[in-house]
C-alpha cells in the first residue's frame, strides 16, 4: 500500500522531534522507496560531536545500509528543513529520484548558496512546502527556548 507525503513528511517531523528532545536542532528525515521507510535520521550532531551528522546525512546512510547500495534513484527523501549545501551534495552523489521538504531554510538552505541553480541530480524532482509552517515552528521554537 503506498502512502501518501503527509504521511511520511509526519514521520520526519517525528524524527525532529525526537532530535529536540535529545537536545538538537530539530531536523528530521525519511527516506522512502516502495511505499517502505528505508532509513530514518535526526540532527544528532552535538550527541555524536561531528558536524556532519545531519538529519539526511544518518538518514541516507541507513538507507544505503538497507540496501547494500550506494545509489537510490526509486526513493524519495522527506525532510522537514530545506537541506543545505553539504546534505545536498550527498543528496546528488546518491542519485536520489525525489526531495521532499517542508520548510526553507533562508540562513542555511542549499538556495542561499546556489541560487537559481539545483545542486541536485538532474534527475531529482524537488517539492518543498509539505507542513511547512509546523516544520519551522519546531526550529523557531527550539532557538527561542535557548535564548
Amino acid at each position: 500500500m503506498q502512502l501518501s507525503d503527509e504521511h511520511y513528511m509526519q514521520q520526519a517531523l517525528r524524527e525532529a522531534r525526537l532530535a529536540g528532545e535529545e537536545g538538537e536542532v530539530p531536523i528530521g528525515a525519511v527516506v522512502v522507496m516502495n511505499g517502505q521507510i528505508i532509513g530514518r535520521g535526526h540532527n544528532q550532531v552535538e550527541t555524536l560531536n561531528d558536524c556532519t551528522a545531519h538529519a539526511e546525512m544518518i538518514a541516507l546512510t541507513a538507507a544505503f545500509n538497507t540496501l547494500g547500495s550506494k545509489y537510490i534513484m526509486d526513493a524519495t527523501i522527506y525532510v522537514t528543513l530545506e537541506p543545505c549545501v553539504m546534505c545536498s551534495g550527498a543528496l546528488y552523489w546518491s542519485k536520489i529520484g525525489r526531495v521532499v521538504y517542508g520548510a526553507q531554510d533562508e540562513k542555511n538552505g542549499y538556495r542561499r548558496v546556489t541560487g537559481a541553480t539545483s545542486p541536485f541530480h538532474p534527475k531529482t524532482k524537488i517539492e518543498h512546502g509539505l507542513f511547512a509552517e509546523e516544520c519551522l515552528q519546531l526550529v523557531k521554537d527550539f532557538f527561542a527556548a535557548r535564548r
